[in-house]
């Protein structure tokens, strides 16, 4: 099952991140895939809101992983880049087994290699409009959890002002 919700901004963007962020928990893994500009690092600010977790957020690309600390008891995030990775054995190697019960783990440029890290786990395809700020975030769940939490972010999002399936 995969469901497709439009993004008209990246405020929208932020924002459906938030409620994600807000429905997530310890354990949870998201592989975010898209082109540069897609949209990831923006999609991943709004989790971390949603999360209550330490900022700012930014693109891990140079350091790779990130942890910031929950600021309300929840769970940490790990904010990983894996676009300077050259395979799943590199991804392997940031030991991110140890922090993956007790985060929440997003894998930006994950695709392919990060899938791994949890046998139940999100894929998040942004694809961006031509010429515009609107994207549109393809879900991709895997596994009983996942196909539930798209199911009703897709229902949240046709209710909310502004975001259409």
């Amino acid at each position: 099952m995969t469901i497709a919700i439009r993004l008209d901004s990246a405020d929208e963007t932020h924002a459906w991140g938030a409620r994600l962020g807000a429905a997530l928990q310890a354990g949870d893994v998201l592989v975010l895939t898209g082109g540069l500009g897609a949209g990831k690092t923006t999609l991943t600010q709004g989790i971390a809101e949603g999360l209550g977790v330490r900022g700012p957020i930014t693109s891990p690309t140079f350091v790779i992983a990130r942890i910031h600390p929950s600021l309300v008891g929840g769970p940490a995030l790990v904010h990983v880049d894996a676009y300077r990775l050259g395979g799943p054995d590199e991804l392997d190697d940031l030991d991110l087994d140890a922090d993956i019960a007790v985060s929440v783990t997003v894998v930006e440029w994950g695709a392919g290699m990060a899938e791994a890290l949890a046998t139940e786990h999100l894929e998040i395809v942004l694809q961006p409009d031509a010429g515009g700020a609107a994207r549109t975030a393809t879900l991709v769940p895997t596994g009983d959890r996942f196909e539930a939490l798209a199911a009703e972010l897709s229902h949240t999002a046709r209710r909310s002002s502004g975001l259409r399936e």
